[in-house]
């Protein structure tokens, strides 16, 4: 599959620079691709595991990542996410929906009938991911956003099977019954994935992904 020069090296695939028309090319292109990736994964994929699908042939729609500098990440994680909401958008009115989150983005059949309206009532993330002001963002406001996020100051909380899933990643069987053992369980996790220990630096990423989802659950 031919994709643009901006698509095979580095990131640029999601290059702030781009102009807008190469940037809406390219996420066409992406939702193409991830519908297409999508419905080959029906039990759902992570985040993680479809940025590196999308990085392999026939796609080669993102190049490499630095997943351990968040302005560097940032701008791959904003766009792909930009394309998950707006493909679930697309698959409401055929009856499909969407679950999306770091740690599992899954097609599901939707219990509201096609046409009746979005699977759910418009929500921050949505409004977030949609607006493509947002993807242009200094380090500073990335962080200081992240910290917001976390915090929970974003009125943000995640959903059951969420935290499951956030708790299946750090070892445990379900929820843990307090922070504290999130953190314990947390700190171990990282010593073992640290690359000095022959880990790799996206397994970190997933933990870190994970310990924040459970800190968003168990915030007061």
């Amino acid at each position: 599959m031919n994709q643009p020069d901006t698509a095979t090296q580095g990131a640029k695939a999601l290059d702030a620079d781009a102009p807008d028309e190469t940037l809406n090319f390219q996420i066409q292109h992406l939702l193409v691709a991830t519908e297409h990736i999508l419905r080959r994964h029906p039990a759902g994929i992570n985040e993680l595991g479809l940025i590196k699908t999308l990085q392999k042939p026939p796609w080669e729609l993102i190049g490499e990542v630095n997943f351990g500098e968040p302005d560097k990440l940032y701008p791959v994680h904003f766009l792909l996410f930009h394309v998950l909401y707006r493909l679930r958008d697309q698959l409401a009115a055929s009856g499909e929906a969407l679950a999306i989150s770091p740690l599992v983005i899954q097609l599901r059949k939707s219990a509201v009938v096609a046409g009746a309206g979005m699977p759910d009532r418009m929500d921050e993330l949505r409004k977030f991911y949609l607006d493509l002001s947002k993807y242009e963002l200094p380090e500073d406001a990335i962080n200081r956003m992240m910290d917001d996020f976390w915090a929970g100051r974003s009125g943000y909380r995640p959903a059951a099977t969420e935290a499951r899933e956030a708790a299946a990643v750090l070892g445990f069987e379900s929820i843990p019954p307090g922070f504290d053992d999130v953190k314990q369980r947390f700190r171990r996790a990282v010593m073992h994935a640290h690359p000095d220990r022959g880990g790799e630096t996206e397994a970190i990423q997933d933990l870190n992904q994970a310990f924040a989802v459970l800190k968003a659950h168990f915030r007061t």
